[in-house]
């Protein structure tokens, strides 16, 4: 493997091309290309999360978005949303803090959170400026003006999170990825949760026990699993 798809500046061909993928109840065309994290197809652990994420949120989740729906948010640039897509299932909560993205590669998180929750700004970061790109593309396909694209090193700093949402790059290698937690999880704000999905084979297992002795204000949990992959879920401490 001459390059990976967390290099910031892939060299490879950008070989563009058109894939039809389900989000938020509907089937969308998206552009993919070569360089970026599963450019042929949503992935399974990608899958995973989606499915369980907008349809299955447990109670805890829906009273805590039930609990911001009236705290205002001002978000730092564009925060207009387009028309909601007749199609989704969109949040009826028009303000909250903003949900995360962690790696975006080519959007479908991002994409579906924000499909689902109009109201909401998303954030997809992503060290890959092709994956970046193919962001911007997708959301642009889809008339979605509330996600901002950006690398890591550009979200402001004074930004929480209601929930970070991630496929996170394992293959980055352990002292890597723990970093890249070691910098975002802290920004939930009280209550807020992430959900990340990991192969069990990838060190599941390892990294939900990690999280759980590095990060002591987190509750860490295994949300769901399907197919040799688990859905970690870490809620942030109210106080």
């Amino acid at each position: 493997m001459t390059e990976h798809y967390f290099s910031e500046s892939p060299a490879g061909d950008y070989r563009a091309r058109e894939i039809e993928v389900s989000l938020a109840g509907a089937i969308r065309q998206l552009v993919t290309a070569g360089g970026v994290f599963s450019p042929e197809h949503l992935d399974r652990g990608t899958e995973l999360l989606l499915s369980t994420l907008d349809t299955d949120l447990d109670a805890d989740t829906k009273d805590y978005f039930g609990a911001v729906r009236g705290v205002g948010f001002s978000a730092t640039g564009n925060a207009e949303v387009a028309d909601a897509d007749v199609d989704a299932d969109p949040d009826p909560s028009p303000t909250g803090p903003p949900i995360l993205d962690i790696g975006c590669g080519w959007g479908p998180i991002a994409l579906a959170a924000a499909l689902n929750h109009p109201g909401r700004e998303i954030w997809a970061i992503d060290v890959n400026e092709r994956s970046r790109e193919l962001t911007r593309t997708n959301a642009a396909r889809l008339g979605l003006t509330n996600v901002r694209v950006c690398a890591p090193s550009e979200v402001p700093d004074d930004i929480s999170f209601a929930e970070i949402r991630s496929n996170p790059p394992i293959r980055v290698g352990k002292e890597a990825l723990h970093e890249i937690l070691q910098q975002w999880l802290p920004r939930l704000v009280p209550g807020g949760t992430a959900h990340l999905v990991v192969a069990k084979h990838l060190g599941a297992d390892s990294l939900q026990r990690w999280i759980g002795a590095e990060f002591p204000q987190l509750e860490v949990s295994r949300f769901t699993r399907s197919k040799g992959f688990h859905v970690l879920r870490a809620e942030a401490s109210q106080a």
